[in-house]
């Protein structure tokens, strides 16, 4: 196999190159002390022209993380990610929780304080390098990575960031985490050479079990009202049509449950909605595709007498330290091969005749499911203040089957039908807040012909740094539309109190600890101050006119635009 060599002064040098070999166009960061080797680098290979991830800066790690996950979802590529020592670790432990739940692969590396006090090229010369250091940086995060290691020496270099990306691209992907200390990157590394292409390489995805794909057929062949509960095949585009073909040859119902990306067209007519409750009691097989929590047993659980199968890449998500939902066959394998070979067992069982009758049947339900839509729709029209359902379908109005949405909860998406595979991405299930305005950031950036909308709530557009996002926004050219839905609450602590003790103290008050966040900043003047468009709407009849002017801003202006849409409380 061929060698390359490569001329380098250090190994901060061969690192940014091999990484550029190996496929990783961006390296999102928010910078320390612990950074001079690569800063160099990076301004040595601007003179000489050597091939490097682009740099890009995101003024915090929270913000980092977001915006290479969006960046990765949204491309299907690999990032990487570098953050500062022990503290930029710690800030962005968020975010890798985010990537790892939902299978996003990237490569997170992160210096680690000198580890001599003298004598050595990049040796301690800043008083915080004593107090940053830990006797187990890593540790922080080793639960929720796939793999982690600290780069030793610079002859190992290839071997390390091969074995890096090969395990955070093997599915399921996740995040990795690379320790870099100082010294290591600072140090001499003359004759480098590396394989090219590479020969360390991420493993083929799992096949599914012919004999499991038999079984599954035999217990849908035999259901008189099967259901398919998804909320992540589509993170394969390829899936999406494999799921509608499925559907549609079987007239089975599909209901996407708190999804994260588009798995069935919100058009297709068996699609059932987002809530599998109404569906549990009549289903006597459920095919969970793709699904961390299908139902929530303490609320609704299908009859005992319902067969369920599981399938996914990780279908028992064996890295959740307790989940208990029945399983009488779980199969490993990607959702689009799966769903092919499963449609092809199926089709040597199933009758023409219970088919047709159950597709009539789910046409019914169907229709009946977007009437009910639509008379939540007619009358949130004019609730004051503005009705989430409302504001929903007033960002569908400003959007086509192009358009990327990001949603961090807040946006009904029974209220606006993504389409298209790739338009639409929702919080990872570990509910690290703060991820959707950097995420949809990354989104951007790659796909910058497509407009971008995050929809994101009060609560996590704080947490997601707001300053620091509009700063990346307007800096790197990414313009995006932001639509805050502001309540003004922390709506999840205010439905678990209720739900837990509906007559209790916090029910009976008419303002319940922890809950309101009052005294807001105005969102939109954040915006406006770093040169973007920014409005706050109070009246439900002035919201589609706000935010056509906010997408001219995007897509004609070419820069960023917030509307702060003041909504009804829960």
């Amino acid at each position: 196999m061929a060698r390359k060599e490569l001329a380098v002064d250090s190994v901060a040098e061969a690192y940014l190159t091999l990484l550029a070999e190996r496929g990783v166009d961006y390296l999102f960061a928010n910078a320390g002390t612990d950074f001079a080797p690569l800063v160099e680098a990076f301004a040595k290979a601007a003179r000489t022209g050597a091939k490097t991830p682009q740099p890009l800066i995101a003024t915090h790690e929270n913000l980092a993380m977001s915006m290479a996950h969006g960046w990765a979802i949204a491309s299907g590529r690999v990032p990487a990610v570098m953050l500062h020592v022990s503290v930029g670790t710690a800030n962005a432990l968020c975010g890798v929780i985010n990537a790892a739940r939902e299978f996003v692969p990237m490569l997170v590396s992160a210096g680690r304080s000198p580890l001599t006090e003298t004598g050595l090229p990049g040796a301690r010369d800043v008083y915080i390098h004593w107090a940053q250091e830990m006797f187990d940086q890593a540790g922080m995060l080793r639960e929720i990575v796939k793999w982690e290691y600290e780069l030793r020496h610079g002859v190992q270099l290839e071997t390390v960031v091969d074995r890096a990306l090969a395990v955070a691209t093997s599915a399921p992907g996740g995040p990795v985490y690379l320790s870099l200390p100082r010294e290591v990157l600072a140090s001499p590394l003359p004759g480098f050479s590396y394989d090219a292409p590479a020969r360390r390489v991420g493993a083929a995805p799992p096949a599914p079990d012919r004999g499991a794909i038999d079984e599954a057929a035999r217990i849908l062949a035999k259901a008189q009202n099967p259901l398919v509960i998804t909320a992540s095949a589509g993170r394969d585009p390829a899936a999406v049509a494999a799921l509608a073909e499925f559907a549609g040859r079987f007239a089975v119902p599909v209901v996407q449950h708190r999804p994260r990306h588009l798995c069935l067209p919100a058009d297709h007519p068996c699609h059932l909605g987002y809530d599998a409750t109404p569906y549990l009691d009549a289903a006597d097989a459920i095919l969970v595709l793709e699904c961390d929590v299908p139902w929530i047993p303490s609320l609704k659980a299908p009859p005992a007498s319902c067969r369920v199968v599981h399938i996914g890449v990780d279908p028992l998500f064996s890295r959740y330290p307790i989940r208990g939902f029945p399983c009488d066959l779980a199969i490993t394998g990607g959702a689009a091969a799966a769903l092919a070979e499963l449609g092809e067992a199926l089709a040597r069982h199933v009758e023409g005749a219970g088919v047709e009758d159950r597709r009539w049947r789910v046409a019914v339900a169907h229709e009946a499911l977007r009437a009910s839509w639509r008379k939540t729709l007619e009358a949130a029209a004019t609730a004051r203040p503005i009705d989430m359902a409302w504001a929903s379908a007033c960002v569908a109005g400003i959007t086509d089957p192009e358009s990327i949405l990001v949603n961090e909860y807040t946006l009904m998406s029974e209220h606006y039908g993504s389409t298209r595979p790739g338009s639409y991405f929702g919080s990872s299930p570990a509910s690290g807040l703060g991820w959707g305005g950097g995420a949809a950031l990354g989104a951007r950036l790659a796909e910058p012909d497509r407009l971008v909308v995050a929809v994101l709530g009060d609560g996590s557009h704080l947490f997601g740094n707001p300053v620091a996002v509009h700063h990346a926004s307007a800096l790197h050219r990414l313009p995006v539309l932001f639509v805050i839905m502001n309540n003004s609450m922390w709506g999840a602590v205010r439905r678990a109190a209720l739900g837990m003790y509906p007559q209790g103290e916090a029910a009976r008050s008419n303002k319940p600890p922890l809950i309101d966040l009052d005294e807001l900043p105005a969102f939109e003047q954040v915006c406006v101050a770093a040169g973007g468009h920014g409005e706050r709407v109070e009246e439900p009849a002035e919201l589609p006119a706000a935010l056509e002017r906010a997408k001219h801003a995007v897509t004609v202006e070419k820069r960023q635009a917030l509307v702060n849409v003041i909504c009804r409380r829960p």
